[in-house]
């Protein structure tokens, strides 16, 4: 009877112990485990927000509308300030005139800058190219400088993939603040000149002209594979504004829009109606809203067929893709 009794007492604690275990490890197992609606999703990095250069826009293609458009970008430039046009080629070419920019090249102080051609023409030696641009009325307004008049310096490339350096004119380091005065219209090599082409072919000397051209290459002559030019273009202006420490501002006209570059001193007529004046402290975002504003139009047929024959918007790209700019912008109508 006594091992009955504690037979059954032992039983009944082997029991209860395992129960109590069974019930912790019940509740072990709960507590680890997360219902499926409420899965845990670790956060993820938020996307970088690529900034918006501002571009601002008139349609007035006046004196005033083209100093509404250099005051918006709140600048004041210092010390001895160049004014950077392309004075045209001879005899009929679409290069700004001097009574649209004289007010804005007397309000900075400005020395109009130019450099040589590599191809001929009127305006491939010093001598001749003053002529010109005397003949074209840019004397009268302002001092002119042929940055290339007493050879070339090199300024190096950083973060290219065509060039190491770039060639401009000895003097472009006489001036302290760069005002970029560009034509917008069509080019027979590029597709389009804008700000870009104006801070690297246009500030090129004459044999960096074709140093860009032959992307690396030569010092003359023109030949070369097209989508390493642009690029090379691109990588030029970089040279320029690094070694300015982006000590410049853009302007881009867009009036008497020929397929055709003012280095063609006969160029196509244009066959679009003329669109207005944009300025930024960006030369990939500035470009990049002139091509767009022609895409928008509704007779830019021609020039778009320009732009696309030659791959012309490689160069913005490859701008934005070394760092040169933005092709994120903010178009700001005045």
């Amino acid at each position: 009877m006594k091992n009955k009794k504690f037979f059954i007492i032992l039983t009944a604690l082997f029991l209860t112990a395992f129960m109590v275990s069974f019930t912790n490890c019940a509740a072990k197992a709960e507590a680890q485990t997360v219902p499926e609606n409420k899965e845990i999703i670790p956060a993820q990095p938020a996307a970088p927000v690529q900034a918006r250069s501002k571009v601002y826009f008139t349609s007035d293609i006046s004196p005033a509308g083209l100093m509404a458009v250099y005051k918006a970008l709140g600048q004041q430039p210092g010390g001895k300030v160049a004014v950077k046009i392309s004075t045209g080629e001879p005899p009929n070419s679409n290069y700004l005139r001097p009574a649209l920019i004289k007010d804005l090249v007397q309000s900075v102080k400005g020395t109009i800058v130019e450099s040589n051609t590599a191809y001929g023409g009127k305006r491939a030696s010093t001598a001749v190219h003053k002529q010109t641009a005397k003949d074209h009325g840019f004397t009268d307004i302002a001092a002119v400088d042929i940055l290339d008049e007493n050879g070339s310096i090199s300024l190096p490339v950083r973060g290219g993939t065509r060039l190491r350096e770039n060639f401009v004119g000895a003097h472009f380091s006489n001036y302290d603040y760069y005002v970029v005065l560009s034509h917008f219209r069509g080019h027979g090599m590029g597709g389009f000149g804008g700000a870009i082409k104006n801070i690297s072919i246009g500030i090129a000397s004459s044999e960096g002209k074709s140093w860009i051209h032959t992307a690396g290459k030569s010092k003359f002559g023109f030949s070369g594979d097209q989508n390493a030019f642009l690029d090379s273009m691109a990588e030029a202006g970089k040279s320029v504004v690094d070694s300015l420490n982006g000590k410049l501002l853009y302007i881009n006209v867009m009036n008497r829009l020929s397929v055709d570059c003012d280095c063609n001193g006969n160029p196509a007529a244009p066959d679009m109606h003329d669109i207005g004046i944009l300025s930024s402290l960006d030369p990939v975002a500035l470009d990049q809203a002139c091509v767009d504003l022609v895409y928008a139009a509704g007779d830019g047929k021609s020039l778009i067929q320009r732009i696309e024959s030659r791959n012309g918007v490689r160069t913005i790209d490859h701008g934005a893709e070394i760092g040169l700019g933005s092709k994120t912008y903010e178009l700001i109508k005045l």
